[in-house]
């Protein structure tokens, strides 16, 4: 590599080498066009050198220590089989310095680049990519109800339905049961043909998707025909006791206050209980200030076992583009 070295911000000078056993490996650690190699040196001010497998890392004392730990961890991942690109890079960086977590999975990796908050299902193993959603892992571990807030693209419902299936494969519960509110966004669909599951899995289907992310297709068939997994519209859960369970409502925004209480009111014994919803994209007609999320979380912020888990735009994760586009509307007052 020729590139020219990066100045170091003000501090003890460090320069360390990371020896790496597998050189085959270090093609997609380093990225094309050492791609990866250059983020961290934009990103953390070091300045990065490469021979054979050995990797000479310039700058602070604290840039270099986190640098030497991202590119473990990257390393590790690779290892795992997990394709790394300049997005894990980034998230690997801004989680540099967030602390292990023993809750979702004992952690295997113990410096701060070390994976430590992680969730395994049959199908992947997830792990946090920005701050946010390794606080709102701790926080599906230590609390009774979760409400997660905030825009699209953050891995709300994502992370919630990872860690309710990783529950139902260890039996820490015994069923899940996925919700939201048949609210059209904006546009009247008329009148859907077929049954009832046929009229209501259009609006259920962001479910689905997480769903068979998470586990193999036959076998989301065959828990969802024994009753093990259950996906419903909200009016489906009146009268009932959700017990044993880890109960995930979706797009809460476009519930009312009446349908957010008969929801929340089910919760029963052994269960856990994830709400969310953006509360800047309520589709209901009143606006936000028809909004059963935005009432719920008014009456029920601070109260025992029950946590509030916030995102923002810059914890978008799904393509850097939508996050500006929320910066966009939520810098003009939201899309209420």
């Amino acid at each position: 590599m020729s590139r020219k070295p990066v100045p170091a911000q003000a501090g003890e000078r460090s320069r360390v080498e990371v020896l790496f056993d597998r050189p085959q490996a270090l093609a997609q650690l380093f990225g094309q066009y050492d791609q990866n190699l250059v983020a961290l040196e934009n990103r953390l001010g070091v300045y990065i050198t490469a021979r054979g497998n050995r990797i000479g890392l310039q700058g602070t004392a604290e840039q270099v220590a986190i640098a030497r730990d991202v590119l473990r961890d990257l390393y590790r991942r690779i290892e795992r089989g997990e394709q790394v690109d300049t997005g894990l890079v980034d998230a690997a960086i801004a989680m540099a310095n967030e602390p292990t977590l023993d809750g979702i999975v004992s952690a295997e990796g113990q410096g701060r680049g070390g994976p430590g908050i992680m969730i395994r299902t049959r199908k992947k193993t997830i792990v946090p990519r920005t701050p946010a959603q390794a606080h709102y892992m701790r926080e599906l571990v230590a609390n009774d109800m979760i409400f997660a807030l905030g825009p699209a693209g953050t891995g709300k419902t994502y992370i919630a339905v990872a860690q309710a299936v990783a529950q139902l494969i260890t039996g820490s519960v015994q069923r899940l049961i996925l919700s939201r509110p048949a609210v059209e966004a904006g546009e009247k669909l008329g009148f859907l043909p077929g049954d009832m599951k046929e009229k209501v899995d259009p609006y259920l289907r962001p479910l689905y998707d997480a769903l068979y992310d998470c586990l193999p297709a036959e076998q989301v068939e065959r828990r969802i025909a024994s009753g093990e997994i259950e996906v419903a519209p909200i009016a489906f859960m009146r009268g009932r006791t959700l017990a044993d369970a880890f109960v995930i409502l979706d797009e809460a925004q476009n519930t009312t206050p009446a349908q957010m209480k008969m929801f929340l009111t089910r919760f029963g014994q052994n269960s856990r209980m994830v709400i969310c919803g953006d509360p800047n994209q309520v589709d209901l007609p009143g606006g936000v200030a028809a909004s059963g999320l935005a009432d719920a979380v008014r009456r029920l912020e601070g109260v025992e076992s029950i946590a509030m888990s916030r995102f923002t735009a810059a914890d978008v994760v799904r393509h850097p583009i939508v996050g500006r586009i929320v910066e966009a509307y939520e810098g003009v007052g939201g899309t209420g």
